[in-house]
């Protein structure tokens, strides 16, 4: 089979197959209909794996049994396998979802909290400085850091960025509020995209042109990037050091009037 082998390593990855499950499909593809042992021909994959990977195959919806003799397979089409794989990871997620919501309301779960916050060396935050790398990571730290606050959350940003969380927020926007929390918010980029976005938090938003991205959170927490969207990887510290976040909120502001 005259495919190239970065092709089929790329296949193999996005579908989720091993490397003769590769070989199998695209052997299927090409020839359309074929037998056992015309697919171990064209794929290069030995006879006595063949019989196996393509059973495999019929199972995962990848290939379907033609009837009649000798047996002969035919490959499932690519948007088909595509549908099915996206619905499929939808449906684990979301019963991931449902089951780790209830995580949060048994015995194992109240332990690791004891453990966290009154093990033999509890956990201390005041003082702390990490880095974190990857946009999850940063999200889920984002999370936690704003749903936290107690008095004050400012946030700068582009609107871009903020409005692509939007989902994130909006919830915790409602938390906060009515627990008479201050919000100040200062964005940079398109000025009807920040009305718009303003309209949408019910929050005013300060249209700004420094390029930068950070949450202070009472004046005692900041995160703050420093890498930009187009690297490869999002970077970002936070740093829990009162002295050095209210000094650089004096700065910040200073911004805001």
């Amino acid at each position: 089979m005259l495919v190239k082998q970065e092709l089929i390593n790329r296949i193999k990855d996005s579908f989720d197959l091993n490397l003769y499950e590769a070989k199998v499909w695209l052997a299927l593809l090409s020839k359309g209909i074929a037998s056992a042992g015309e697919v171990a021909e064209i794929s290069g994959v030995p006879r006595s794996r063949t019989y196996d990977v393509l059973e495999g195959l019929e199972k995962r919806g990848f290939a379907i049994i033609k009837l009649g003799k000798p047996v002969k397979y035919l490959g499932v089409k690519p948007e088909v396998i595509l549908e099915k794989l996206k619905n499929n990871v939808r449906t684990y997620a979301e019963e991931k979802i449902e089951i780790l919501s209830k995580v949060k309301q048994t015995e194992e779960f109240s332990k690791l909290a004891d453990l966290y916050s009154t093990g033999i060396t509890p956990s201390d935050r005041s003082n702390l400085s990490t880095s974190l790398k990857g946009k999850s990571n940063i999200s889920n730290q984002i999370r936690e850091i704003i749903q936290n606050t107690e008095k004050e959350l400012i946030i700068f940003s582009n609107v871009e960025d903020l409005n692509k969380k939007f989902k994130l927020f909006q919830e915790t926007f409602d938390r906060l509020k009515k627990s008479n929390i201050k919000i100040k918010i200062a964005l940079s980029g398109d000025e009807v995209l920040i009305k718009e976005l303003s309209t949408k938090l019910d929050t005013k938003i300060k249209k700004i042109d420094l390029d930068a991205k950070f949450f202070i959170v009472d004046r005692r927490e900041i995160l703050f990037y420093v890498s930009k969207n187009n690297d490869a990887e999002d970077i970002a510290i936070w740093l829990n050091s009162e002295f050095f976040v209210k000094a650089f909120t004096g700065l910040v502001d200073k911004v805001l009037k």
